[in-house]
């Protein structure tokens, strides 16, 4: 049998030959937010390049992302309330609505159909449909008696479909049911003075609000809604002087190593170590300046920790099999954020004032890539796109 080939055909098996060339996953890409120019760019953790920009996201003075459960599409938050979905692949912006008048981030729920913006002005949350960005529902942040309305903070996704945030001027958690997302359930529990951020654990099954007005923690156990918050670490800062805090600490960026948890003192050159079992302080590493964010490598040996002014050009290793500080690293000037591979061979660290990203071997702490960036803030990559809280 004779095989002829026409013109035609070589025209098809040409076109479908690039197309196959360019299919890739999404497991080893990430974003790097651009806050000075409204714009983001897309990383390959691989081959640690860049791959592109994407622009035209607003005010990124303050953004964060989150993840489709496939990673191939990133909503960023902006501080001008705008909520964006950006496909990663095409390196477009699929959808942008401004939800609010200052947002300062977001979450997705469990099953990746719902998008949650957390809101400054006016206070409160929002859910959207993660395919269409279509309003669900709204939940004003009114509190006391004359319904005034708060900051929302913390904002995390938990499990179940719910959703567990923190209101800065109300002193109170809320958690949220979004089963039905058009009807949200609230649960409302007393906080403290002032929470300013919150996390949940990597397991699902802690809330921790951080108090700003006041020493200590309030942590809400998941699984046992019913049995209300509780105080933990009150007083940790004893009789000593608070500093002046030019930065408030970012709770999103605890480290929780086995059942050890990292966490930023306020005012205070120090992490401290918490067990989560019994969550009672069981240590306090010194540190080189007010810590920002304290973040884990994915293996747990070790804790990254950054700093506010005037020691943001630092970032410190802490071991935490030793808990003691094993190398100090000077990345650039105003680094303001770290962000892990997958597996944790090397971490990547925005230094803002230096538009540039730097990539560290965590093993030999060698620098082995940098990347030039317009004021750089944010790193998140596709990973956050499996885990909870994140």
């Amino acid at each position: 049998m004779k095989i002829r080939c026409t013109w035609l055909g070589i025209v098809f098996l040409a076109a479908a030959s690039s197309a196959a060339a360019q299919v890739r996953g999404t497991g080893d890409l990430g974003i790097v937010i651009e806050r000075a120019e409204g714009s983001l760019q897309v990383l390959d953790t691989t081959e640690q390049v860049s791959l592109g920009r994407v622009e035209g996201l607003g005010d990124l003075s303050h953004a964060s992302a989150v993840y489709s459960r496939d990673g191939r599409y990133a909503y960023v938050f902006g501080r001008d309330g705008g909520l964006s979905k950006v496909d990663l692949l095409t390196m477009r912006v699929v959808k942008r609505v401004l939800q609010a008048g200052n947002s300062i981030g977001g979450a997705i729920s469990q099953d990746g159909k719902i998008v949650v913006a957390q809101n400054y002005v006016p206070g409160g949350v929002k859910l959207f449909s993660a395919d269409t960005l279509d309003l669900l529902a709204e939940i004003p942040a009114s509190y006391g008696s004359s319904g005034q309305r708060s900051k929302v903070v913390g904002l995390a996704d938990a499990p179940g479909k719910r959703f567990v945030f923190s209101l800065f001027e109300g002193g109170e958690i809320w958690l949220v049911n979004a089963s039905d997302p058009h009807n949200p359930t609230v649960r409302k529990f007393p906080a403290g003075k002032q929470p300013y951020d919150g996390l949940v654990t990597p397991d699902g099954r802690w809330y921790l609000a951080g108090l700003y007005g006041e020493d200590g923690l309030s942590l809400l156990d998941l699984w046992h809604p019913e049995r209300g918050t509780r105080r933990i670490l009150q007083n940790y800062r004893g009789t000593d002087e608070k500093l002046p805090v030019y930065k408030m600490p970012h709770l999103r960026g605890w480290a929780v190593a086995g059942r050890q948890a990292f966490i930023p003192a306020i005012g205070r050159h120090e992490v401290l170590v918490v067990d989560t079992e019994t969550w009672e302080l069981t240590g306090r590493i010194a540190v080189a300046g007010q810590p920002v964010f304290v973040v884990a490598r994915p293996d747990g040996r070790q804790a990254w920790v950054n700093f506010a002014f005037p020691d943001n050009g630092n970032v410190q290793v802490i071991d935490t099999e030793s808990m003691s500080i094993v190398r100090t690293l000077e990345p650039g000037r105003a680094v303001l954020h770290m962000e892990f591979t997958p597996r944790g061979e090397a971490v990547w660290i925005s230094a803002r004032d230096d538009n540039k990203v730097v990539v560290y071997d965590t093993a030999s702490f060698k620098r082995v890539a940098q990347i030039s960036a317009d004021n750089p803030s944010g790193i998140f990559f596709t990973v956050r796109a499996g885990r909870i809280g994140f």
